[in-house]
């Protein structure tokens, strides 16, 4: 038997970001490259926009459907965006976790902090651009936003920068192979925790050590 039992369940991981930090891109390489992770997929009150895939990108519904799934108690935190609701799947998250497997979850500040403090072992991930220069170059090159949104996504990002203390780790996304390779080791290494651990075999040591003792009278023959 091993020495060290792990925990079996899985780890849940919060990776929040400014806009166009890339965390989506960095957690599409992150999943590609780790079968045990999962994402979760969150509801939104929000429009369909080009790309988006229903049940991928989002579940999708109506703000009157999704005040009822609030009333029922759906959600593991929920949060009004930019005049959208977007929020958490309880049932689902925990069903996976509970599987072995390990959760990310890409939501914003406000719904991190509300998780973090009902589940305190969360793993919280900040995504950065490498400057606000880079971040406004980034904002301005979508070309799908007015300048009101654009100013309005700028005053966001610098409330969300203030936040970053309440998290555990800060990723640059400068590059975004560099970036995955830096969550994974952060992965890696919150799995070797010691409050992590479930159990440690030492209930037979003395048995192992009478064997031990034994095993050494032995060779001094």
């Amino acid at each position: 038997m091993s020495l060290v039992k792990k925990n079996k369940k899985g780890s849940l991981i919060i990776i929040s970001g400014t806009t166009c930090a890339g965390k989506g891109t960095v957690i599409k390489e992150l999943l590609k490259n780790n079968d045990n992770l999962v994402l979760s997929t969150s509801y939104t009150s929000r429009e369909m926009r080009k790309g988006d895939i229903v049940d991928v990108t989002y579940h999708f519904v109506s703000k009157k459907q999704f005040e009822q799934k609030i009333a029922n108690g759906d959600f593991l935190e929920y949060a009004l965006v930019h005049d959208y609701y977007y929020g958490t799947p309880k049932a689902e998250i925990e069903q996976q976790l509970n599987s072995g497997k390990d959760v990310i979850l890409e939501i914003e500040v406000q719904g991190a902090k509300i998780i973090k403090e009902k589940f305190p072992e969360t793993i919280l991930i900040f995504v950065l651009a490498p400057s606000m220069q880079e971040l406004k170059r980034r904002i301005i090159a979508r070309g799908s936003e007015t300048k009101t949104q654009i100013i309005r996504r700028f005053k966001t990002a610098y409330q969300e920068l203030n936040e970053i203390s309440k998290y555990n780790y800060v990723v640059i996304n400068n590059d975004v192979i560099d970036a995955v390779k830096k969550i994974e080791a952060i992965l890696i290494s919150e799995k070797c925790r010691v409050d992590r651990i479930e159990e440690l075999d030492i209930e037979n040591q003395e048995e192992f050590m009478h064997e031990l003792l034994m095993d050494s009278h032995l060779d001094s023959k």
